[in-house]
């Protein structure tokens, strides 16, 4: 079975009749990869200088440290104890050191020959993270290492790899770092070139070739972000450092096929359930993968065109709520942050015609902070050598930044936000993102899901939704944990950030269950000028018995007639057999009174909550926050307000009104 981007490319990849003519991948494809080598100072001495000095400045900080240290105690810690980040930690931190240290190596072309006994610090530096990595036992992150745990072991062997996402993580270090510092890194360590090929070709090229039924590959339908995440790595490491015509042509046949699994699972609306964070994961890399393969392949390797792609594009801005706060589904955090190559979505934006995209992209990096942080090696080199887009990210002015990216967009730039539509409906990931007026994030605006409980990253969420005001948002999810070797199997739910109890859901008498089988039915959508809503059935989220049927609609209400605009959750209920509650998750000051509470952000908006208090009692329940992963979002707490229907009858109803609040 073969899907859309090997049909696409087959005439090139798989010649009829087994011919063997040139290859486009043949002649040495790495030229032609779109990132010049450090010799190349037309490119590189062009960054302009903000983004050179933010570069440098880090890399100096780098320099005044020790590295990080990987050791097998660390990584035996997921297996003793469940603590993935004591090694996963240092890894990254590594990672982010050596890709800070070759892009201040490339800026500014230091080299000396290999007896000098100094003058290049970054380049050193750079060259002894790679060594560290190519002397570590594994590049496997401990809870995936099948190999390991099968032989009840705690320390990895180096002759049996597992290529899983921090082999591919390396391997992609390792390809980019050998394209754009080669020839200084043949001049000033000999030998290291060839030790980079080697451990690359032990650790993920072979494993990849050899064994065929990684579960990552998802040719059972079940495809999520490790598919691209590892096939990317494969491509780039095939391209960038297989130096064999053939075996290069074969491994990137292999992974375009792998790669249309993905595709195939991903839905025709552009929806990803895993969130917008692994939007950048999976989503992200296959539009690299797919420009690196036009790049070196030309126009005989080019699948660009595909039909899904402009809707792909566009769902990193249908997330978004204002600032960097985004709708987070599954795992996704509320608050983006930096490490987002955004010029990924800034070149498809201009290259689709979809300005909107394109000016999002612009925002989205400015309020990260520029582009010097973009989350890799390749990501990063990348942006660094776009002229375009390192002009449109540091020009100051809203003008001169539009015309750095097309006169169409520039003209919508000027009116604010045009990336923030009116109202986007996934109908596949069945999720709904409205606001009171496009355009602009000021107002009111709901997101609202309801989904099934065997979603990718799940939570227990169905029915779940969102209110934020001028882009901040105070009813919320609170996103996921710091992961643990638990976070992926039978003892998820345990964690309280996956629990309905911890979403915005209703609980008839209990919690949400998880499971494909247990998630919304009868939805509709509402797409009216005036009213955007979803309503959904949600007695199937839960445990079979526990409610008889549960009616949720979730609505904006736009200003109209002098009344201001209003979010409204309507619950209505058939059959409950025990007490009936409702929750609520907030961040900000909350404040509680007869039938309304007050959610306050620090020096910003708030909310005014209201219900019928003869129906539902409130309490209150402040949680101290002490994930570092959930306080990146939310700071040191979250409340909880839950409304209780003590002694509910078999059929009953209750709502919930939320509007903008200047006080009381």
């Amino acid at each position: 079975m073969t899907g859309p981007l090997y049909e696409r490319l087959a005439p090139a990849l798989d010649p009829p009749g087994g011919a063997a003519p040139a290859h486009p991948l043949s002649a040495g494809p790495a030229a032609r990869c779109g990132v010049p080598d450090v010799t190349d100072r037309s490119v590189w001495d062009a960054v302009p200088e903000p983004i050179r000095a933010e570069v440098l400045s880090l890399a100096g900080a780098e320099l005044a440290r020790p590295a990080p240290s990987l050791t097998a105690s660390a990584w035996a810690r997921a297996l003793r104890d469940g603590d993935r980040d004591a090694y996963e930690g240092r890894a990254r931190a590594l990672r982010e050191r050596v890709t800070l240290l070759v892009l201040a190596a490339v800026l500014t072309g230091e080299v000396a020959d290999a007896d000098a006994p100094g003058g290049c610090p970054h380049l050193d530096a750079a060259v002894d993270g790679l060594v560290a990595f190519a002397e570590a036992s594994t590049w496997c992150w401990a809870p995936h290492d099948r190999h390991t745990s099968s032989r009840g072991e705690v320390v990895p062997d180096p002759e049996q790899p597992f290529l899983d996402l921090g082999a591919a993580e390396a391997a992609a270090l390792f390809a980019w770092a050998d394209r754009v510092l080669g020839p200084h890194l043949d001049r000033r360590a000999p030998g290291v070139r060839r030790r980079l090929r080697r451990e690359v070709d032990h650790r993920v090229l072979t494993p990849f070739e050899q064994v065929r039924d990684w579960h990552w590959i998802g040719a059972d339908g079940s495809a999520n972000n490790w598919n691209p995440w590892v096939h990317s790595a494969v491509v780039a490491s095939a391209l960038l450092l297989c130096d064999d015509d053939t075996r290069r042509a074969r491994l990137v046949r292999l992974a375009v096929r792998d790669l249309d699994h993905y595709l195939v699972a991903l839905p025709d609306d552009g929806g990803i359930d895993e969130g917008i964070a692994y939007w950048f994961a999976g989503a992200c890399r296959v539009l690299e993968t797919l420009d690196l393969l036009a790049d070196t392949g030309g126009a005989q390797l080019d699948a660009r065109d595909l039909p899904l792609l402009p809707q792909v594009l566009r769902y990193p801005q249908r997330m978004h709520f204002g600032a960097d706060f985004y709708v987070n589904v599954g795992d996704a955090p509320a608050r983006l942050g930096g490490g987002r190559p955004w010029q990924v979505v800034f070149r498809w934006g201009e290259r689709l015609g979809q300005a909107e995209t394109a000016a999002h992209a612009v925002a989205a990096a400015r309020q990260a902070g520029g582009v010097a942080d973009v989350g890799g090696l390749g990501r990063s080199l990348a942006a660094l050598a776009d002229a375009r887009w390192c002009r449109a990210v540091t020009t100051e002015d809203t003008v001169t930044a539009g015309a750095a990216l097309s006169p169409e967009a520039a003209e919508r730039a000027e009116d604010g936000a045009p990336w923030l539509a009116h109202a986007s409906w996934l109908p596949r990931l069945q999720l709904l993102v409205a606001r009171e007026t496009a355009g602009t994030s000021s107002g009111l605006a709901m997101a609202v899901k309801a989904g099934h409980n065997g979603e990718h990253h799940n939570h227990l969420d169905v029915g779940s939704y969102w209110v934020a005001v001028d882009g901040r948002p105070l009813v919320v999810d609170v996103g996921r944990p710091v992961y643990t070797a638990q976070t992926f199997g039978p003892r998820r739910y345990e964690a309280w950030p996956f629990q309905s109890a911890w979403h915005n859901v209703p609980e008839p008498g209990g919690g949400q269950a998880p499971g494909t089988e247990h998630g919304a039915r009868e939805v509709t959508v509402r797409l009216d000028d005036a009213v955007t809503a979803l309503r959904a059935e949600l007695s199937g989220a839960y445990p079979p018995g526990l409610v008889a049927r549960w009616e949720r609609e979730v609505r904006l209400v736009r200003a109209a007639g002098g009344e201001p605009a209003e979010v409204v959750v309507e619950d209505r209920w058939e059959g409950p057999s025990r007490e009936l509650t409702v929750r609520h998750v907030l961040s900000g000051e909350v404040e509680l009174g007869e039938g309304w509470a007050l959610v306050s952000a620090r020096s910003g908006p708030a909310l005014r909550m209201e219900w019928d208090q003869r129906i539902a009692v409130a309490a209150i329940e402040p949680r101290e926050l002490d994930d570092a992963q959930v306080r990146l979002s939310w700071g040191d707490r979250l409340t909880r307000l839950t409304l209780t229907v003590p002694a509910p009858a078999d059929s009953g109803r209750i709502s919930v009104r939320w509007r903008r609040s200047d006080g009381r």
